[in-house]
C-alpha cells in the first residue's frame, strides 16, 4: 500500500492560478486546501494539522505577503515544508525560510508535484 500522499495548502490570490494548480495536484493524488491570502492560510493551518506542504505565491494582498507567511509558518509549524513562487521577483536565499524552495512562475504542474514529492521523501 503506497504511503499517504502529502496534504498541500496552496495560497494564491489569482483565482484561475489557484484553481488550476489545486486541480492538477489533486489529479496526481495530493489532498489540497486552497487559500487566496495569508489570513485564510493561517486559519486552515490552525484547523488542519495534516497539512505538510505550503505552496505560496509571494505577491498577495492582505496582512502579509508570501515571504512573511512562509516565515510565520516556519515559526509556528516547523514540520511544514515550504515552496514559494513568484512571476515578479526572485527572493534571495536569505529571504526564504530554512529548507524553503523557490519555483519561478510560470511553473509546470509536474515540476510542482515533483518538488513536493522531493520535500516529503
Amino acid at each position: 500500500m503506497p504511503p499517504n500522499p502529502a496534504t498541500v495548502l496552496v495560497v494564491e490570490d489569482e483565482a484561475f492560478l489557484l484553481f488550476a494548480i489545486a486541480d492538477e495536484l489533486r489529479e496526481v493524488g495530493f489532498t489540497v486546501f486552497e487559500a487566496s491570502n495569508a489570513d485564510q492560510a493561517i486559519m486552515l493551518l490552525e484547523t488542519h494539522q495534516d497539512i505538510s506542504i505550503l505552496f505560496t505565491d509571494i505577491d498577495m494582498p492582505g496582512s502579509m505577503d508570501g515571504l512573511r507567511l512562509s516565515a510565520a509558518v516556519r515559526d509556528r509549524w516547523p514540520p511544514v515544508k515550504i515552496i514559494v513562487t513568484s512571476g515578479k521577483r526572485r527572493p534571495d536565499s536569505g529571504a526564504l525560510p530554512d529548507g524553503g524552495v523557490f519555483l519561478p512562475k510560470p511553473y509546470a504542474p509536474e515540476k510542482v508535484a515533483a518538488t513536493i514529492r522531493q520535500l516529503i521523501s
